[in-house]
């Protein structure tokens, strides 16, 4: 498992943006600890065009927290 820090894709509401409330994101975003080998897409605006994948441990420089609900 990866130990996730703010900043990283796996914190951020763009991972993951097309399906929010899966139990993987949930788990991931209130443990802060992530599979190795989990991708998923990033749907960041200027991103989105480009269909990347990321993992969770990822990061760039359009990082948004998710908010606690």
């Amino acid at each position: 498992m990866l130990q996730l820090h703010d900043g990283q894709c796996g914190l951020c509401v763009h991972f993951g943006e097309q399906h929010p409330h899966d139990t993987k994101l949930v788990q991931i975003r209130s443990s802060h600890k992530a599979p190795e080998t989990l991708v998923d897409n990033c749907a960041h605006p200027k991103h989105a065009p480009l269909h990347l994948k990321v993992t969770p441990s990822s990061g760039c420089d359009g990082f948004e927290p998710v908010r606690a609900d």
